[in-house]
C-alpha cells in the first residue's frame, strides 16, 4: 500500500505540494529542527511523574534497549502502566492501527488510502469489535479501560503534535490536522480483527485455484496444489485420534478418506481478489507465502539443565518498528488484587502479553492456518439474492467515509447469510444468468473472547490453566506449544473453526443451494488435537500439517505449508539429541538455520543438463554446494537466481498474473514433481510457436537468465558474488515510509541490512520471485525461553523499543537481530534493577 498524502489535490497543486515537502525536508534536516522536533517527543524515562487514576506507585525499570520493566501492586494498576508506556513509545503506530482497522485512513491519507477503508468498511471489523466488547468478561474489560486510561493520560500530557511524534509534525506540513482522539477499549479490541486479518488461511488460495481454472482445466490446476507430503514430513500431532467427543494422545485411529470441493465464477472473483489486496497488512504483506512461523519445545529429558526449553520466531512482514513490543509486567506481590508476572512480546495498543512466560510458564505461537474462512458465490438480483429457491432481502448499511481534503464518501454494504458482498466494494457486478457476487464468511466477523485468552495465558501456572485460557482463544487459531518448570511440554491447537455440511474449503462454492453451509457449532474445544509430554520428548510446529487427516476428523484445512522448514529443525533436534547436546544455544542455531530444502533435488537435475556458455561457470558453484544462504554464499546468490527464471519460464504462459508463482514451498512440492515427467505440458513455453518445450530447455534457460541478471547486478566475477548483496531487508515505516516523498521517507525508514536465509528455511527471511530479491517477511522476533533458569532466557526485535524516528531505541537491535545474535530477556527483578539504565516512577 502507498500511503500518497496529496492524492486529493489536482496534479499541479500535489506537484507543488510535494516539491514544496522536499524542500522543507531538507531544510528542517540541514539546519537540525527535525531532530529537535524529534526530541520533544521522546518519552521521560528517569524521575518522577503524576499519573492520576493510579492507586498506587508504579516503577518502570528500562534497559540500554529501552525494553520497560513494569512493578506495580494492583492488575489495573499494572496495565494502566502498560498503556502509558506503550504511548509513550509507540502512540502513532498505536493510532495508524486504530485508523486501520475503523477504515479510516483516509482521514489521514486522502484517496490514496480510500480503497482499504472501503473494503474494511464493508468487512466491519469496528462493528464486530464493538459486539465482541460487550461479551468480554467483566475483569478483561476492567483491564482495558485500565490500559485506554494510561494511554490518555500521556495523551493529555502531550497535547501538541510535535509532543507526539515526528509523523503527526509531518502531516500537519503537508495540511493534515491529525488530532488523536482518546483511546478506548474498542480500539484495543478492534486491533485483534488485524492480527486475524493478518494471520487468515486460505481465502487467497481459494481465489487463486478459481482464477486459474479460467486458463486451464481442472486436473492441471490440482497439480499446481499437491496434498501433503505426510510420509516425508511428519505433522506437528502424530499420534491420537478423537475418542469418545474427545482428543486422545493415546487413541487409535481409524483412517479415512477426504471429499473434493466445486468452482467458481469468474467475474465476481476477480473484483473480490482486489477488495482482499486492498486490505493493508499490519502484521503481514501481501506476500502470503512468507507469513508464517516456527516454534518449538524440548523437554528436560533432552536438555543439558534437565528442564525443559522452548523457541518461537514468528514469520510476518518486515514492519518498521517492528510490530511487537517487549515488555515485562510484574506484580510485586502475586495475590489475588495482583496475579501477574509475566514478560514477553506484546502489541501496542493491547494490554498483556502476547508471547512470552510467566514466573511457571512459557508458550509459543505459530498459525495453525485452518480454514476460517469462505467464499460463496451468490446469485444477485436486485436488493435480494437467490436462497435455497427463494428470493431473500440482502442485509444493507450505509458506511461513511471522510476523506482528507475531498467529499465524504458513502458506500452501501450488502451482505447474505453468508457475509458482505466484498466484490462490490471495487466496483458494480452486473447481473447475469450464473454468480455474480461473491460474500466473505470469516470466523474474524463473529464476535469471539481472544481478549480473555491474553489476561488468562498470561497467569497460567500449569498446563491444565493454559488449556483452559488457550480455549478462549478462538481468533487467529494458533499453534500452542507450552513448557513449565516443573519439566512439562505440550502441544495445543485452539480456535474456532467451522464444520461445513459439504465442502473442503478449497474452492469458492455457490451459496445459492444452502449444501456448503457451515454447521452452527464449530469444533468443540475438546475435540481439537492437543498433546502432553509426548514420548520422543520435543514438538515442532511451523505450519506444517497438525495431524494426518486420513486418522482425524472434522477437516482442519487442506492448505498447509508442507513441511520443509518443520522437518529440518526435527531433523537438527533428532541430531543434537543424539549428541546429548541441547541447550539454549542449540536452539537458537538451528533458528539461524538457512538451508534451502529444494536445493538437494533442483541441483542434481541442473547439473544433468546440458549447458554451455558463461552460465557453466556460475553452474560449478553449485557442485559441492550444501544448500546453506548466508549472507556471502555465492552459490546461494545463482540458486536463487536459478530459482527465480525457473518459476517464471514455467509458469508465467499458463497461470493470470494475480495467481503467478511466488517460489514458497508449495512451489516446492510442485517441481520435484514435474522434475520426474521432462514432458509436461507445464514445460512447454505457450508463447513459442512451432516449438515444444521440456524439462532441461526450461532448465537450460533459467541456468542462462539467472547468470545474466546476477552478472549485470553484481558483476561477472561469479566466486564474488554474494547473496547478501542480492537479498537485502529495507526496514519501511508502516504509515509514512511508503509516502512516495524521498526525503520523508528517509525520516522514516532504515536500512538496508543484508540478510542470510530465505523464503522456506528455517530461518524465514521471505521473497517474492515475481518482483525480485529485496525481503519482504522475516523472523518478526526471536525467542528462546529456558525453563531452568528464566534469566537464562534470550529474545531479540526486529527493530527497536521505540516507535520515534533518530531516538537511539528506533531500530538498535536490527543489526544484531540480522546477525542471529539474542539479548538476555530478564525476568527476576534483582537482573531487572542491575541491567537499568532509566527509572521511572509513577505515582497517583
Amino acid at each position: 500500500m502507498r500511503l500518497r498524502p496529496y492524492a486529493w489535490l489536482p496534479w499541479p497543486l500535489r506537484w507543488l505540494a510535494r516539491a514544496l515537502t522536499v524542500l522543507l525536508a531538507l531544510a528542517l534536516v540541514l539546519t537540525g529542527v527535525v531532530v529537535h522536533t524529534v526530541r520533544k517527543s521522546y518519552p521521560q524515562v528517569d524521575g518522577s511523574l503524576r499519573l492520576p487514576g493510579l492507586t498506587g506507585n508504579v516503577e518502570i525499570y528500562r534497559d540500554k534497549s529501552g525494553i520497560p520493566q513494569i512493578y506495580a501492586d494492583t492488575s489495573e494498576d499494572l496495565f494502566m502502566a502498560q498503556g502509558f508506556v506503550h504511548a509513550q513509545d509507540r502512540f502513532w503506530e498505536m493510532d495508524f492501527r486504530r485508523h486501520v482497522t475503523a477504515g479510516r485512513l483516509s482521514e489521514l491519507f486522502g484517496e490514496a488510502t480510500l480503497d482499504s477503508d472501503k473494503a474494511i468498511r464493508t468487512m466491519g471489523w469496528r462493528r464486530v469489535a464493538e459486539q465482541e466488547l460487550s461479551e468480554l468478561s467483566e475483569r478483561t474489560r476492567r483491564y482495558l479501560d485500565a490500559y485506554a486510561k494510561g494511554v490518555n493520560a500521556w495523551l493529555k500530557a502531550n497535547p501538541n503534535a510535535s509532543d507526539r511524534s515526528l509523523e503527526y509534525s509531518v502531516l500537519k506540513a503537508t495540511g493534515v490536522d491529525a488530532e488523536p482522539e482518546p483511546w478506548t477499549a474498542l480500539d484495543s479490541v478492534a486491533w485483534l480483527k488485524a492480527m486475524a486479518w493478518d494471520l487468515r488461511s486460505n481465502m487467497e488460495d481459494e481465489i487463486d485455484r478459481a482464477l486459474v481454472l479460467t486458463k486451464l482445466p481442472r486436473d492441471r490446476v490440482e497439480q499446481l496444489y499437491p496434498g501433503y507430503p505426510f510420509d516425508e514430513h511428519a505433522p506437528i500431532v502424530t499420534r491420537g485420534a478423537i475418542r469418545q467427543d474427545r482428543f486422545d494422545q493415546t487413541a487409535a485411529p481409524r483412517l479415512r478418506a477426504g471429499t473434493r470441493p466445486h468452482g467458481p465464477a469468474a467475474a465476481a472473483l476477480a473484483q473480490a481478489a482486489r477488495t482482499l489486496d486492498a486490505v493493508p497488512g499490519t502484521m503481514s504483506t501481501a506476500e502470503r507465502d512468507g507469513i508464517g512461523s516456527n516454534s518449538w519445545v524440548v523437554s528436560g529429558e533432552h536438555t543439558r539443565s534437565g528442564k525443559p526449553l522452548l523457541a518461537n520466531d514468528p514469520h510476518l512482514s518486515a514492519a518498521m518498528p517492528s510490530v511487537w513490543y517487549q515488555t515485562g509486567l510484574h506484580c510485586r506481590e502475586l495475590s489475588e488484587r495482583c496475579s501477574y508476572d509475566v514478560t514477553g512480546f506484546t502489541f501496542s495498543g493491547v494490554p498483556g502479553v502476547v508471547i512470552g512466560h510467566t514466573d511457571k510458564i512459557a508458550w509459543g505461537f505459530t498459525n495453525l492456518g485452518p480454514d476460517v474462512a469462505d467464499l460463496f458465490l451468490e446469485q444477485v438480483t436486485g436488493d435480494t439474492y437467490l436462497y435455497q429457491g427463494e428470493q431473500v432481502k440482502l442485509e444493507k448499511r450505509q458506511e461513511k467515509i471522510k476523506v482528507a481534503g475531498g467529499d465524504t464518501v458513502t458506500i452501501e454494504v450488502r451482505s447474505t447469510r453468508h457475509g458482505p458482498l466484498i466484490n462490490e466494494v471495487m466496483g458494480d457486478v452486473k447481473p447475469s444468468a450464473g454468480a455474480n457476487a461473491v460474500a466473505l464468511q470469516w470466523t474474524a466477523l463473529m464476535p469471539g473472547r481472544t481478549a480473555d485468552a491474553i489476561f488468562a495465558l498470561n497467569e497460567a501456572g500449569d498446563w491444565h490453566e493454559f488449556r483452559a485460557a488457550a480455549a478462549l482463544f478462538e481468533v487467529p487459531a494458533q499453534n500452542l506449544v507450552y513448557a513449565d518448570t516443573s519439566g512439562n511440554i505440550g502441544y495445543q491447537a485452539p480456535g474456532r473453526i467451522p464444520v461445513r455440511a459439504k465442502g473442503d474449503g478449497t474452492w469458492p462454492v455457490p451459496g445459492w443451494t444452502g449444501e456448503y453451509d457451515w454447521k452452527t457449532a464449530p469444533i468443540p474445544y475438546d475435540r481439537l488435537p492437543s498433546v502432553e509430554n509426548p514420548p520422543e520428548g520435543y514438538i515442532v510446529t511451523a505450519n506444517n500439517a497438525v495431524i494426518d487427516p486420513r486418522r482425524y476428523q472434522p477437516l482442519l484445512t487442506k492448505d498447509w505449508s508442507y513441511g520443509y522448514r518443520s522437518q529440518r529443525i526435527t531433523d537438527r533436534l533428532r541430531e543434537a539429541i543424539a549428541k546429548g547436546d541441547v541447550d539454549a544455544s542449540t536452539m537458537s542455531s538451528i533458528q539461524q538455520d538457512t538451508r534451502n530444502g529444494l536445493a538437494e533435488t533442483l541441483v542434481p537435475a541442473l547439473m544433468d543438463v546440458e549447458l554451455a556458455g558463461a552460465a557453466v561457470q556460475a553452474r560449478e558453484l553449485l557442485k559441492d554446494w550444501d544448500g546453506s544462504q548466508g549472507v556471502g554464499s555465492a552459490p546461494a546468490a545463482y540458486f536463487n537466481a536459478v530459482w527465480r527464471h525457473l518459476l517464471s519460464a514455467t509458469f508465467d504462459d499458463d497461470l493470470p498474473e494475480g495467481a503467478r508463482a511466488s517460489g514458497g514451498d508449495r512451489w516446492y512440492v510442485v517441481v520435484r514433481r514435474l522434475l520426474d515427467t521432462p514432458d509436461d505440458p507445464f514445460w512447454d513455453d505457450t508463447t513459442t510457436r512451432g516449438r515444444t518445450e521440456t524439462r532441461d530447455d526450461i532448465l537450460r534457460q533459467a541456468m542462462a537468465d539467472a547468470y545474466q541478471e546476477v552478472s549485470e547486478l553484481l558483476g561477472p566475477d561469479v566466486r564474488a558474488w554474494r547473496w547478501g548483496d542480492l537479498h537485502r531487508l529495507t526496514l519501511t515505516n508502516a504509515s509514512l515510509g511508503t509516502s512516495g516523498i524521498a526525503p520523508v521517507e528517509a525520516l522514516f525508514n532504515r536500512g538496508p541490512l543484508s540478510v542470510a536465509g530465505g523464503k522456506d528455511a528455517v530461518d524465514a527471511t521471505g521473497w517474492n520471485v515475481a518482483k525480485g530479491y529485496a525481503v519482504t517477511s522475516v523472523p518478526s522476533m526471536r525467542m528462546v525461553v529456558d525453563l531452568a533458569d528464566l534469566d537464562k532466557s534470550r529474545w531479540i526485535n526486529l527493530t527497536g523499543a521505540s516507535g520515534h524516528a533518530f531516538h537511539a531505541n528506533y531500530w538498535d537491535q536490527a543489526e544484531t537481530w540480522a546477525r542471529g545474535e539474542l539479548l538476555p530477556m530478564r525476568s527476576k527483578p534483582d537482573s531487572v534493577k542491575q541491567a537499568a539504565v532509566h527509572t521511572l516512577r509513577l505515582r497517583p
